[in-house]
């Protein structure tokens, strides 16, 4: 029984709502001649509604309104008068309800006048924007063209570097499973940052002409997630590998004839090195060292991942500015690195593939390395022996 008598109070309640809303049109109806005279001799006050695309503003539609006063405006358009808009372009901050704390800068519209390096002293997001397009953009991209291009004229001219011995067929482990692991982690999470961070940055001038923007809207998306999923397993594995690699990447003997020489690239003459070459040790130093802290530091700042750290505008154009120089480099340095390791050197990626290098390569290309095996200084073997069969193929 009382769900039908709650639908009756409820469908009593409607109808006598319905009556008393056409009652009350009924009434305005018929009062609406007699009011209009009341209406339209009552003064306006306050801010008009109107939509801006219809109706021009009453300041604007006055014949004396560029003649107008500041005073005069602000009785049509409050808030909208020379001293409120010079203040906005110098940077002052306004008042703003939001908490502080939560939304530093809730009452600013324009940052004040900063010059950074390249820029003109105009107000802080205007100086990024130049930065980044005259500076960044152009110049970082030549950089990455200059060094693929350099590298593809060594590759015509001169070849893969070849081993000028045979196989002996007894192999020496250069790198345990845990380094490799180390070092592929870190190497497959650099190669999606930097394919990502390349179609974000240069992505407009040679792949949305091609592709639309629908279709490069969602590559940048896509790309950008991956971007923000492999930089935190590029900082963790940038540890690993750092304190992996570390004690064989100190300055040794022999390191300043090899730079000198240039590693015998040019003249087809290898230089004696230790388990790592003087080349190598750069880009141990320079990029993973410290271009990697660089990278890591400010990628983090652009995560927002920093504790007690004030995120404003100008934080993250700065910490922008400095991702952007850090990671061009590394990128260039670590392009030569990838063809060395690849198809620019016989040997180098089996090395890293398999874990193991034969005799004869490790003679010609790491000497005093070699050496020290041989004398028994190190193991041949570091890790667990692998099965022959295993150990035959690599």
């Amino acid at each position: 029984m009382q769900g039908p008598l709650r639908f009756s109070r409820v469908l009593a309640a409607l109808l006598l709502t319905a009556s008393g809303w056409a009652a009350g049109v009924s009434a305005q109806t018929t009062a609406a001649p007699t009011a209009a005279p009341a209406a339209a001799a009552a003064p306006s006050g306050g801010i008009k509604s109107a939509n801006i695309f219809e109706v021009k503003p009453d300041a604007s539609a006055d014949p004396n309104y560029a003649n107008q006063t500041n005073a005069e405006r602000a009785k049509v358009q409050p808030g909208n008068n020379a001293p409120i808009w010079r203040q906005v372009g110098t940077g002052v901050t306004g008042y703003s309800s939001l908490p502080k704390s939560e939304a530093p800068e809730a009452g600013n519209l324009i940052q004040p006048f900063v010059q950074y390096p390249g820029s003109r002293l105009t107000n802080a997001g205007e100086a990024w924007r130049q930065v980044r397009n005259n500076w960044l953009i152009p110049y970082g991209g030549s950089l990455l063209l200059i060094v693929i291009g350099a590298i593809a004229l060594f590759y015509f001219g001169k070849g893969t570097i070849k081993m000028h011995g045979t196989n002996t067929g007894h192999k020496i482990e250069r790198f345990t499973p845990f380094e490799r692991s180390a070092h592929w982690s870190n190497a497959i999470a650099f190669c999606i940052l930097a394919i990502s961070g390349i179609v974000m940055a240069f992505g407009k001038f040679f792949l949305l002409p091609v592709m639309g923007l629908t279709l490069f809207g969602w590559l940048t998306y896509i790309l950008k997630t991956a971007h923000n999923f492999a930089g935190p397993l590029f900082a963790v594995s940038l540890v690993i590998v750092f304190f992996t690699f570390l004690r064989d990447n100190m300055p040794s003997r022999g390191d300043i004839g090899w730079l000198l020489k240039g590693g015998g690239l040019l003249s087809g003459k290898e230089v004696p090195s230790h388990r790592f070459n003087a080349g190598e040790k750069l880009v141990f130093w320079g990029g993973v060292f410290f271009l990697g802290i660089v990278v890591v530091a400010s990628g983090l700042v652009l995560d927002k991942l920093v504790p007690g750290l004030l995120y404003v505008r100008d934080t993250m154009q700065i910490a922008h500015m400095i991702h952007a120089v850090a990671t061009v480099l590394m990128m260039a340095m670590f392009i030569g690195h990838i063809y060395i390791g690849t198809i620019g050197m016989e040997g180098a990626y089996q090395g890293m593939k398999t874990g193991y290098v034969d005799e004869t390569w490790a003679k010609e290309h790491h000497e005093y390395w070699y050496d020290d095996v041989k004398a028994g200084k190190i193991p041949a073997q570091r890790s667990e022996p692998v099965p022959p069969s295993q150990t035959a193929q690599a």
